[in-house]
């Protein structure tokens, strides 16, 4: 009897060894797939972060120009909240028209938030145009002068874009190309 109890322990022994040599097998795995699901986490973070950031210094720069141009002077910028975090920072937007002082978006008068608007939709076109934009009364807050300047500004995108501008602005009419009502 004390034979039989010998071989039913190992038999038991045995069937603990396989059982354990399996999930010590698992675990390996396990570890190694979390180790490659980092690895491909890291990869995928730095190439986004580096494409993130060239269109970011792109638009960053064409911001600037289109700011001047649209304002005839002045100038303006965007800055990420977090510079060391690019992929979850937020970006603020300051703009300075001619005479004034540079501050925040926020702080700017209508007309004045809408042709900075104008200038950073413009200058992300810039980098990546779409075939096609619908403009929903981006002109509202303009006066004439400052409509003039849009107009132009979306005259330069004709030939890379379509344009549908939905205009309260009698002016905008009269200085578009073609009209549907």
């Amino acid at each position: 009897s004390l034979v039989g109890s010998e071989m039913c322990i190992r038999d038991r022994f045995q069937e603990v060894k396989t059982r354990f040599d399996f999930l010590t097998g698992q675990i390996s795995d396990l570890d190694k797939a979390r180790a490659d699901l980092q690895r491909i986490t890291d990869e995928i973070k730095a190439e986004s972060t580096e494409l993130f950031l060239t269109t970011y210094n792109k638009i960053k720069k064409n911001f600037h120009n289109m700011f001047r141009r649209l304002f005839g002077g002045g100038r303006a910028e965007i800055k990420l909240t977090d510079p060391k975090q690019v992929l979850e920072s937020g970006i603020e937007i300051f703009a300075q028209p001619p005479g004034k002082k540079l501050e925040n978006i926020g702080l700017l008068s209508g007309g004045e938030k809408s042709m900075t608007a104008v200038a950073l939709l413009f200058a992300t076109y810039m980098v990546k145009p779409s075939p096609f934009c619908l403009l929903d009364e981006i002109d509202a807050a303009l006066d004439e002068q400052n409509v003039s300047r849009f107009v132009a500004a979306l005259s330069g995108f004709a030939n890379v874009s379509q344009y549908i501008v939905i205009t309260p602005v009698s002016y905008t009419h009269l200085t578009l190309p073609t009209i549907y009502s």
